[in-house]
């Protein structure tokens, strides 16, 4: 709890109206022309600003920060659940400084936020009215105040000088937030001291005293402590949990970390048998010292260059409650040989470029509704059924469901029950011991269940499955215990289970194909993954983003396909879902003459599709054009609202109007969607935000300028 005078220096500081404030108030006139000067280069030396404010500045301008900036730009939904997944606990020990925050500053139009190391804001709490007046400038949840995002500012300064910092008004870099005035204080790690993240109080520059910086830091210092807390707490609990494994390997070396890959314990054995089995300068082998192992499951903010080149067998992970936090370092004591650097677990095919929501391409309603069933269910320990059509891409649900897990550090292991023989079957899931059949390896092999361990086994088309192996099947997912072929030695296993299939295994239970008490284990939690012909507007999306990957992959240019051509695989039904697209483009990418896909250059399937329509029935200024431009914001509305419009003369238009006016067509048609938006035009959300400032285009009124100008309410109102 806040000591009660803390309570009263936080009231006194955030709805003082004393003489601070009246100085600051006849001082600001005096920042905004020092602002200005600033900015106009007419002057820079000797401005009435104080020198962490002017350091600030300069920096922005070295960033090259827009001025005229009325927001802080905001994280996608995905990005901010991993940010406070990675982040999780240092909310912890935030939370209860925030409930008390929300009971402090009732009233007082000051609100208090947390931001990760990165400045993205994860939390936020505090008068009500005013955390909804900061919606405005996206000081919220997602809301990102690095200054080379949004400028200077009392988070993104703070976090950029490593010290406390108050930044009034006028003060801050970009125009559209000087109506505020904001104090930062950076939270500690406990281990290291390095910065984890900040605690802020911001509020409208009318009654907010520089008494809130003060405010801040003890807040902050409260964190810090609840951090310790939890630290100790945690350590201690892996500690324990190291001991209890280290009775299995006497006269092995030793070493555990934990989540963040900081050491918490060494054998005295372990710095001899690394240094003689690496053979590389190794680092003092000291508590809380960072040891960069690969496989050891630490956070994105450790460097992924360096690393030990450590053999995955060595690597174990430290669960607690089922989650991982941490890793124990197994050096045998009779190792010699230098494992190969870059050695990854067998059979392991985790992917950090494939591991995450947002590479999953697509907007429509049915795909992002699965998505978000995905990110609510990731964190949770318990198997999960995904179930769909053959080609919607189960895989990359599965990859990114492993990438959002809390077993993200661990193996990602995928197997296809129907790709091996029944013979085979038990003998890769399971393993099997020397001696066990025929054939057998002479030193035994795991199963793909000891492989995954500490991470994810992905079993596909899991309706193959014998039924006369679907009892150990359940009986590994009930006890986490399981037996190799031959072997009658418990071996213990921690593992996220997703299975897959394109069967109704419903069906299959009524039928007696599939355990009835199997089924309800793996569908404790399920998905669907929408076929694409559900998929509405999806179409252009992967066509414009599978014609620019594969391009470059084959080392072509992207073709162009004709409006008639477009518009048949707009129609189309996709029997072979996302594969059969892919495959198609892929086709026309390596095929197509000229860059130029016509009805002619499609397979006989898509030919023949029923549906057709004039040529003059899409909106298309040539008869072929890039994907990306005219024919993906045309494809991205279904052809109910697809209306006829009688094609009419071009005036020549400069290339800047051009350019606005695409821009404009595209957010319309994505229904203001700026990431959509930036996907179809091919470029970064960072770059459309600078182009819609420079063109002075709004979001909110993107479709409507366009219709005024064009007549096409109609059309893109719809879109």
């Amino acid at each position: 709890m806040l000591a009660n005078e803390e309570v009263g220096i936080g009231r006194r500081a955030v709805a003082s109206s004393g003489p601070a404030l009246h100085a600051l108030v006849e001082g600001e006139t005096a920042t905004m022309k020092a602002w200005e000067d600033f900015l106009s280069g007419s002057r820079r030396e000797n401005l009435p600003v104080r020198d962490v404010v002017i350091r600030s500045w300069a920096r922005c301008q070295s960033f090259l920060v827009d001025a005229r900036a009325g927001a802080a730009p905001v994280v996608g939904r995905d990005q901010i659940e991993a940010l406070r997944r990675d982040n999780r606990d240092l909310l912890q020990a935030a939370a209860t400084t925030l409930a008390e925050a929300a009971d402090l500053l009732a009233g007082t139009r000051t609100v208090m936020l947390i931001t990760d190391a990165g400045g993205v804001v994860l939390e936020a709490a505090g008068d009500r009215t005013t955390l909804n007046a900061a919606r405005d400038i996206s000081l919220g949840c997602g809301g990102h105040w690095s200054e080379s995002c949004a400028g200077t500012n009392g988070i993104g300064t703070a976090l950029a000088s490593k010290q406390p910092v108050m930044v009034q008004a006028a003060e801050h870099y970009c125009a559209g937030i000087k109506g505020w005035s904001c104090a930062g204080a950076p939270i500690h790690d406990p281990v290291d001291g390095s910065v984890v993240g900040l605690l802020d109080i911001s509020g409208l520059k009318q009654g907010f005293s520089g008494q809130a910086l003060a405010l801040a830091v003890v807040a902050a210092r409260q964190v810090e402590w609840n951090l310790a807390r939890q630290t100790e707490a945690e350590h201690v609990r892996l500690l324990e949990a190291c001991l209890e494994d280290s009775q299995k390997y006497a006269g092995e070396g030793l070493i555990a970390l934990d989540a963040r890959g900081r050491l918490l314990y060494a054998s005295r054995k372990a710095a001899h048998l690394l240094k003689a089995s690496l053979g590389s300068e190794l680092p003092q082998l000291s508590r809380g010292t960072r040891l960069p192992i690969a496989g050891s499951g630490a956070g994105a903010g450790d460097a992924t260059t360096g690393r030990l080149p450590v053999p995955a067998d060595w690597v174990r992970p430290l669960m607690l409650d089922g989650e991982r936090r941490g890793t124990l370092l197994v050096i045998p004591g009779t190792a010699s040989a230098r494992p190969t650097p870059g050695r990854r677990p067998a059979a392991d095919e985790s992917d950090q470029a494939r591991s995450r929501f947002a590479d999953i391409v697509g907007g429509s309603d049915s795909l992002r509704a699965v998505i978000g069933q995905g990110e609510r269910l990731a964190p949770l320990p318990v198997p999960i059924l995904i179930e769909g059509e053959t080609g919607v891409g189960k895989e990359l649900f599965a990859r990114a469901i492993h990438g959002h897990s809390m077993v993200a550090g661990g193996p990602f292991v995928p197997f296809n029950c129907g790709a091996v023989s029944r013979e085979m079957l038990g003998s890769e899931l399971f393993g099997y011991v020397r001696g066990a059949f025929t054939g057998a390896a002479a030193e035994g092999r795991a199963g793909r269940f000891e492989l995954a361990d500490g991470g994810t086994l992905c079993l596909d088309e899991i309706g193959e499955l014998p039924l006369d192996l679907q009892p150990y099947l359940l009986r590994v997912l009930e006890e986490g215990v399981l037996y190799r072929i031959g072997d009658g030695t418990p071996r213990r296993v921690s593992v996220r289970l997703l299975a897959m299939t394109n069967r109704n295994l419903r069906q299959e239970v009524a039928a007696g194909r599939f355990r009835r008490d199997l089924y309800h284990r793996l569908a404790v939690t399920a998905l669907r993954v929408p076929p694409l012909r559900e998929r509405q507007g999806d179409v252009p999306r992967l066509i414009a983003h599978f014609n620019g990957q594969l391009a470059a992959r084959h080392g072509r240019g992207p073709v162009r396909f004709t409006a008639e051509a477009f518009e048949r695989l707009h129609r189309y039904d996709w029997p072979g879902n996302v594969r059969e697209l892919r495959n198609l483009v892929e086709r026309a990418v390596l095929l197509s003459t000229g860059g130029i896909v016509g009805i002619d250059d499609l397979p006989e399937e898509l030919r023949d599709a029923c549906g057709t329509a004039a040529a003059d029935s899409w909106p298309l200024r040539s008869p072929a054009m890039p994907l990306g431009m005219s024919g993906a914001i045309s494809g991205a509305m279904p052809p109910s609202v697809v209306s006829p419009i009688s094609p009419s003369p071009i005036s020549p238009m400069s290339l800047t109007v051009t350019e606005q006016r695409t821009i404009e067509d595209v957010i319309a048609a994505t229904g203001g969607n700026l990431s959509d938006a930036a996907m179809v035009l091919g470029i970064s959300r960072s770059t459309l935000y600078r182009k819609m400032s420079q063109h002075g285009i709004r979001r909110t009124t993107a479709g409507k300028t366009r219709d005024d100008r064009t007549g096409m309410g109609g059309v893109v109102g719809q879109a």
